[in-house]
């Protein structure tokens, strides 16, 4: 019965090579991609970026950011980094632009600097929203649960090679 469906609404141009198209001017497209990503921002990366100030702030004021700083200094100084970018690796795991967004309040309060931003940014985009990955991609996929922290373990891995191999060249 399917295969039947999918063959008529072939033959009716709806599916397939004889799909009817549309033309559209140049302008058209041009307009209606702006609109798209003018829905993106505002939708997605601005509140995440707000989110992150936010973060920073309430950090900061608290003086949490202050302790893990330090608790984080010997790790980070691997990557000759100070112990507040594990806040920019730990945002980016959750999501992308938070992560950016966190780099850019740190940047903004003085806590980093354009060369540790530069070594961070491998490792944004390697770890970029891995957990919210797990549910959108794993889990939809059939994925076994197993073979979450293996894959997890692989970006992380990755992000840390990409950290050291900007410190060699930054």
């Amino acid at each position: 019965a399917d295969l039947k469906y999918v063959r008529n609404n072939m033959r009716e141009g709806e599916w397939g090579m004889g799909a009817k198209t549309e033309k559209k001017m140049v302008t058209e497209v041009f307009i209606e991609g702006a609109r798209k990503g003018l829905k993106i921002g505002t939708n997605s990366i601005i509140p995440n970026i707000l989110m992150a100030y936010v973060l920073i702030s309430v950090l900061k004021i608290s003086g949490l950011l202050d302790v893990l700083s330090r608790l984080l200094d010997p790790l980070m100084a691997v990557f000759t980094l100070p112990g507040a970018a594990a806040t920019v690796i730990l945002s980016a795991w959750m999501g992308t632009a938070g992560g950016v967004g966190v780099a850019v309040g740190l940047f903004t309060e003085g806590l980093l600097d354009a060369h540790d931003i530069m070594i961070l940014t491998p490792a944004i985009f390697l770890l970029g929203a891995q957990i919210q990955y797990i549910g959108r991609v794993l889990n939809v996929a059939g994925v076994k649960s197993k073979h979450y922290l293996p894959l997890l373990a692989i970006s992380i891995i990755n992000a840390m090679f990409g950290m050291l191999v900007m410190r060699i060249f930054v």
